[in-house]
Order: structure tokens, then C-alpha cells, then sequence
């Protein structure tokens, strides 16, 4: 499958993008952005470039022109979102079976399937200090909503990070500012889906449904092949969302290569931190009594776990398809730490570092109750990685009870 590719240069008949290097302090913000297309990558490799390339963009680097990546991950890679519990939304056993990788993304949002059937979607640039996360997903969101017009899917900006096509999912998004000036956007774009292997690497309460759970499924997801009726790859979509970012960022894209000091920082990335197990399991309690609990809030559903020593709390996290922890969240989950699993110490605790404002849409004393219900059931022997009743990236959680 091809498509026309509209305002993106070819790397025939002209010279191909200069280096961000060569183009540094100049660059005005309204030049070429760089282009770069990379397909099969292995799951460290494919997220390491994408931080190494980010690191270009940190104040005080010389100001350049964004750079759009757009790729393809070997079959399979399973990638947890930054803050979310690797155990409790990847099925370890199943990938190490079927040769899965397994990574953690230092983006955002819920747990997801990539391979050579999704196009990955990375943006770096330097962050524009007036734009919230929300108005960033948006906007860059429109290149990929762009692209797949261009092929007669229409998709619209859904949720706090979902690309939806008539009510279904098409593409997630993810976005990390790693606080240094730099920003880093992710998407998963569904080409196509095998919605029976998705359903055993990941821990989806619907796989337990057998061909009920992918009926289920496909209720709430689509693929660009789904809506077209032609077969379409990651591969195949890279022209399009090439052409579709041009025309929604008003820009030219220049074909580029990757340079010698990003490479260098990407192989030091893969084996200092996405091949290591302080990064793949950064989010996991300290194996003493464990127990989870979880609450509903404006921003969509956070886990809270929580580590026992006696009736101390040994550890304790907030765990959700975040794009970033709110800070207020973050003050308390620190604060936790070596605390009696008391409601009143719990409740003033709360209201003490997060001021009355938790970031998420809720009071503080909702954080206290959550986590006093979590250590209760960790007195009570719960498993650390929960059975999940509901949720993933592919089939979001329900409600829970009152």
C-alpha cells in the first residue's frame, strides 16, 4: 500500500536535511523540520533513540528544528507506560514464550503492543513554555489525524490521549517533558492489530473470554486496515503521516540521518537504562505485605499500591496511564514512606503536602482512603500485581465500585 506524500521532500534530486548541528542558533522556528524513518527495531533500541535525539533539545543546546521519527518495532515489543506497574499490565511469562520484548516508554499513557502492524510516532523538539501537556498532544496529534484523511480515515482527538475513528481507537498518545526544556511526544498508530496475541501478552480481562474477549475488544478498537478493507503496515503508513504532519504543522520535512553523538547516547541509553531492571521495574512495591486499591478521578483511574513492614508503610505508588505524575500526587507518595497505616495520620498528611490541591480532580482525603484501603488489604495478604479486573490501553477499566 503507497500514498502521495504532499510537502515531504525526497532524498532524491536534492540534498538530504542538514544536520540539527549545522543549522543550530539559526534556525528561526519556521524552517524545515528533519525527517527520519527507521523500521524493525528491537524494544531498548527503539525507545533509547528516542530519548538520545531528545537530549539535543535541552536549554542551553543551540536552537534547532524538531525532529519527526517515524518507525516500526521488530514483532513484538510489549511497552508499559511510565508510570504504570510492569507486572500488573504485561503477562512476563507469555512474552518470554513468544519472544515478546518488554520495555517501559518514558512517555506516558497505557500498556501497548508494537511491532511491524503499528507505526510509531515520536516528536522531539524544544518545549514551548506556553502550551500545557493537553495542548501538546493536541497539536501534534493533528499531524497524525491529517495523514490518515489523506487515506479516508476520518480521527478526532479523544479523551486525554486516545485518536478515535467513529467511537473506537486508532492511535495513543503519550507525551514526556523531562524538564530541562525538552519534549518528547509518542504515538502508537494501529495499522493493524492481531487482537488474539495483544490479548496474551497483556494482562486484558477480556483474554480470559477466549473469542468473546476479541469481539470485545474490537468493539472499542479499530485498525486502518478495519476501516478500509485493504492491508495495511506500519511501514505502509509512513508517507501518509509524513504528508499529514507537513500539512498540519505548515512546514517541509526533510529526509535526515541520525548523528554520530545521538547514536553514541542511544547505545549508552540501552545498556545504562532500557536493558536494566531498575528502569523496567521502577514502579514496582518492595516485596514485603502488599496490597493495591483503586480510585476513579477526572483524569481517568489510578491504582495506589502499597508495601507493608508490621502495620508501616514500607513503600507506597500511584500507578495509572499518566502523562505526567502531578506534583502534588508526587509530594505525597514520598511522604509515605516509613508512615503508620493510620486513617486520621493519613488524612493530615495529605491535606499537608498536596495543600488541598492532589493535581487529579480529587480531595485529598480520597488519596488517604485510597491508600489506608490499600494497606488494609495488604494486611490481609493481597498480591502485589493484582489480578486486573478490567483495563488496559486496548480496553479501558470500568468503574470501579462505591
Amino acid at each position: 500500500m503507497s500514498t502521495g506524500v504532499p510537502r515531504v521532500a525526497s532524498a532524491q534530486g536534492r540534498a538530504a536535511a542538514p544536520s540539527p548541528g549545522e543549522r543550530g542558533a539559526s534556525y528561526d522556528g519556521t524552517g524545515p523540520w528533519r525527517l527520519l524513518r527507521h523500521y524493525g527495531v528491537a524494544a531498548a533500541e527503539g525507545l533509547a533513540l528516542d530519548e538520545a535525539l531528545m537530549l539535543g533539545y535541552r536549554r542551553g543546546a543551540p536552537f534547532r528544528p524538531p525532529t519527526i521519527r517515524l518507525y516500526t518495532y521488530r514483532s513484538h515489543a510489549a511497552l508499559v507506560g511510565r508510570y504504570q506497574h510492569l507486572e500488573a499490565e504485561i503477562d512476563l511469562g507469555a512474552c518470554s514464550r513468544t519472544g515478546t520484548g518488554v520495555n517501559r516508554r518514558p512517555t506516558g499513557g497505557g500498556a501497548i503492543v508494537m511491532g511491524e502492524g503499528q507505526l510509531g510516532v515520536a516528536v522531539v523538539a524544544h518545549a514551548p513554555a506556553a502550551e500545557t501537556p493537553k495542548q501538546l498532544l493536541g497539536r501534534f496529534s493533528e499531524g497524525i489525524i491529517a495523514g490518515l484523511a489523506t487515506i479516508g480515515v476520518r480521527a478526532c482527538f479523544r479523551g486525554k490521549n486516545d485518536l478515535e475513528t467513529a467511537g473506537k481507537k486508532i492511535a495513543g498518545l503519550g507525551l514526556y517533558l523531562d524538564g530541562k526544556g525538552a519534549l518528547l511526544f509518542h504515538s502508537s498508530v494501529l495499522a493493524d492489530l492481531d487482537l488474539a496475541f495483544m490479548l496474551e501478552v497483556l494482562r486484558v480481562p477480556a483474554a480470559k473470554l477466549g473469542d468473546k474477549g476479541v469481539a470485545a475488544v474490537r468493539e472499542r478498537v479499530t485498525t486502518v486496515t478495519a476501516e478500509t478493507g485493504a492491508d495495511w503496515s506500519g511501514r505502509d503508513l509512513c508517507g501518509a503521516v509524513a504528508a499529514g504532519f507537513a500539512t498540519a504543522l505548515g512546514t517541509e520535512l526533510l529526509p535526515g540521518d541520525v548523528e554520530g553523538e545521538e547514536s553514541e547516547a542511544a547505545r549508552t541509553l540501552v545498556s545504562d537504562k532500557y536493558e536494566s531492571e531498575t528502569w523496567l521495574h521502577q514502579r514496582t512495591p518492595h516485596p514485603d505485605a502488599n496490597g493495591s486499591s483503586l480510585f476513579k478521578t477526572p483524569a481517568g483511574l489510578v491504582r495506589v499500591y502499597v508495601a507493608l513492614s508490621g502495620a508501616t508503610i514500607k513503600s507506597a505508588l500511584f500507578a495509572g496511564d499518566f502523562n505526567e505524575i502531578p506534583e502534588p500526587l508526587g509530594r505525597f507518595e514520598e511522604s509515605l514512606r516509613w508512615k503508620r497505616l493510620d486513617a486520621s495520620e493519613l488524612a493530615s498528611l495529605a491535606e499537608r503536602t498536596t495543600s488541598g490541591d492532589t493535581g487529579l480532580g480529587v480531595p485529598p482525603e480520597a488519596l488517604a482512603r485510597a491508600v489506608l484501603e490499600a494497606g488494609e488489604r495488604a494486611l490481609a495478604h493481597a498480591a502485589a500485581a493484582p489480578v486486573r479486573l478490567e483495563g488496559s490501553c486496548y480496553f479501558p477499566e470500568k468503574e470501579p465500585s462505591p
